[in-house]
């Protein structure tokens, strides 16, 4: 289904989108105050770029140097070609441990090869143990945002939610409790887990360690108890050197919360004491899209999920429109890479404003590989025929000046003297929720003329 059929039916709810809107426009707000108390903010974005740049342009190099090193920390280290090497893989390392619990910090990338499905499947049981991603793991949804993976549901429903599936007592959306609850919940399964899944969020070439950001310490509880830690990344999670950690921790919980820094930075190295760690590196259509010049960049992306705060589309539509596993602009530009057909639409669902691009902390230009996908998808797929001929027709307009004016003087008159009820009609769908400008009398090329013409009057 196209971004606009889904969208249609998340617009349906007009407070709902109302509320998520402001939501995430009060996320970008945190953003922009956070990041104008940092010095030297644009240098750090440039030092991340620039980091980002080079590790891609070195990539090979860098991996080898990280496995080499983590197998002398003593981590077992796994390579997949694609989501589903992946998945049978962690499956292998949880058979061999004889290991039927399971609980999973958020993980994008598990989620991108639906590795929950997969081992449920086969008999194992999987938690997640990141509030958000628990929430839409009761509800059987995806996560709608890559940081605020629930921010689609308000506090009511998530009450609704945890009485149907934990046994929670009405609270009317009390969120202390309704946390405490979870709390208690989750607990059980971290004492009673026999391994843990964990994401990556850096990966450090010079000495096989890797970083995973969390907010709720749901990372340490689980890595920390049970005798096995499957960590899993995507290639390009890797950076060179310990020096270089610093530049991304300070950009990513400022572009993704607005806070300085993320509460739990936990750094893993080698395993503990009678203690198992493995890493899944995986690849995943990674290296086709570095192949592609135009949008190479976006593996630059530390999923920080600012480009989905301030997208006015994104914010106003919601992340389950997307029908991808990264929503939004960034999403955007990934999802095409792996499927043209089924995610022509969503280059389109950007107004091309640039925001994206402003706030992204590796300073990826999305809003141009979103024009660059849009040029591609028009010419190898196919495109509904009243867009091809009202974009032919505007074609024809644009390129005849006295045509141009004669249309343009028609719209004005439009806009004066029809009602706006016929104006507002059906066809027109911004006008179910937005008036167009009344129309001026002349349009700019008649003023500037007349303006002209008055000038050359006044001299003689």
């Amino acid at each position: 289904m196209s971004h606009s059929k889904l969208a249609g039916i998340f617009n349906k709810d007009e407070k709902k989108v109302d509320w998520h809107d402001k939501a995430l426009w009060f996320v970008r707000h945190k953003r922009d105050l956070s990041v104008h108390e940092v010095k030297g903010w644009e240098e750090l974005r440039n030092l991340g770029h620039g980091i980002k740049a080079h590790t891609l342009s070195h990539l090979d190099v860098y991996l080898e140097q990280f496995e080499a090193n983590a197998l002398k920390n003593g981590v077992q280290v796994h390579w997949a070609a694609n989501g589903d090497e992946h998945n049978q893989i962690v499956h292998g390392i949880l058979k061999e441990n004889h290991a039927k619990k399971v609980v999973k910090s958020k993980s994008m990338l598990t989620e991108e090869c639906h590795l929950n499905p997969f081992l449920e499947a086969n008999d194992i049981e999987v938690i997640d143990t990141d509030l958000g991603e628990r929430i839409v793991q009761l509800a059987k949804e995806q996560p709608s945002h890559i940081v605020l993976p629930a921010i689609h549901k308000n506090k009511l429903e998530v009450d609704e939610l945890f009485q149907e599936h934990l046994g929670t007592k009405p609270c009317n959306g009390d969120p202390q409790y309704l946390t405490g609850e979870a709390r208690k919940h989750l607990r059980e399964k971290f004492i009673h887990a026999d391994a843990a899944i964990t994401g990556v969020n850096f990966a450090i070439a010079e000495n096989g360690g890797f970083v995973v950001c969390t907010n709720e310490g749901n990372a340490d509880m689980g890595a920390h108890l049970a005798a096995v830690h499957i960590a899993c990344m995507g290639v390009e999670k890797i950076i060179p050197k310990q020096e270089h950690l610093g530049v991304f921790l300070r950009l990513l919980a400022r572009s993704a919360t607005g806070q300085p820094i993320t509460t739990y930075s936990s750094h893993f190295r080698k395993p503990r004491k009678d203690t198992k760690m493995h890493i899944v590196i995986v690849d995943n259509g990674r290296s086709e899209q570095l192949s592609r010049p135009d949008f190479r960049a976006s593996l630059h992306c530390i999923r920080c999920g600012a480009c989905m705060n301030t997208c006015p589309i994104y914010r106003r539509s919601g992340g389950h429109s997307y029908d991808a596993t990264i929503p939004g602009p960034i999403g955007s530009i990934l999802s095409p890479g792996k499927d043209l057909t089924k995610y022509s639409t969503l280059p389109f669902a950007s107004t091309l404003c640039g925001s994206c691009s402003d706030v992204c902390p590796v300073k990826i230009d999305i809003h141009t590989q979103l024009y660059k996908w849009r040029q591609i998808i028009g010419k190898e797929t196919p495109q509904p025929f009243i867009k091809k001929k009202s974009m032919a027709a505007m074609g024809k307009i644009f390129s005849k000046p006295s045509l141009y004016g004669k249309v343009g003087a028609v719209a004005h008159w439009a806009l004066r003297t029809l009602p706006k009820s016929l104006i507002n009609s059906w066809p027109n769908i911004w006008g179910k929720t937005r008036d167009l400008p009344v129309g001026h009398k002349q349009s700019f090329d008649q003023w500037y003329k007349e303006r002209e013409n008055n000038k050359k009057d006044d001299q003689k």
